[in-house]
């Protein structure tokens, strides 16, 4: 009877010092990631803009951005010298999700840039448009 309660103890202290191991180990790393995290920009001050799924494109292509708070956000397609060309969207955008549409038809062949800008940031990517020649 006296060695089960000896090892029943012994197992609760066991489970207590791993505990108390395991609770020191993940604050110490949350320190370690609120101290390597520091200076990097708020996620939600900013819009993401996402690449398009194919490298060349023709026809209707889709933007994709997300927000993390509501945002004022010109969207433009600019050439190859980076002189926007066409605006897409001047408008006010509600948090989340959103698809702009563009016909590329408009566009000769060519590399392009679609550019995100709000009030605090500017995002590029690029684009190449390539119609297929009808021409036999």
């Amino acid at each position: 009877m006296i060695l089960a309660g000896i090892t029943l103890s012994k197992t609760l202290i066991g489970t207590l010092v791993v505990s108390l191991a395991v609770l020191v180990l993940v604050i110490a790393y949350r320190k370690l990631l609120r101290y390597l995290g520091k200076g990097a920009p708020v996620k939600e001050h900013y819009a993401v803009l996402y690449g398009l799924e194919r490298p060349h494109v023709t026809g209707e292509v889709e933007f994709y951005f997300t927000l993390e708070k509501p945002r004022g956000i010109i969207f433009s397609i600019l050439d190859n010298a980076m002189n926007e060309i066409r605006v897409i969207a001047d408008q006010d955008y509600a948090s989340g999700g959103h698809i702009l549409r563009f016909d590329t038809k408009a566009l000769e062949n060519g590399i392009y840039f679609y550019c995100l800008r709000s009030d605090n940031q500017k995002t590029m990517k690029r684009m190449v448009v390539q119609h297929d020649n009808m021409t036999a």
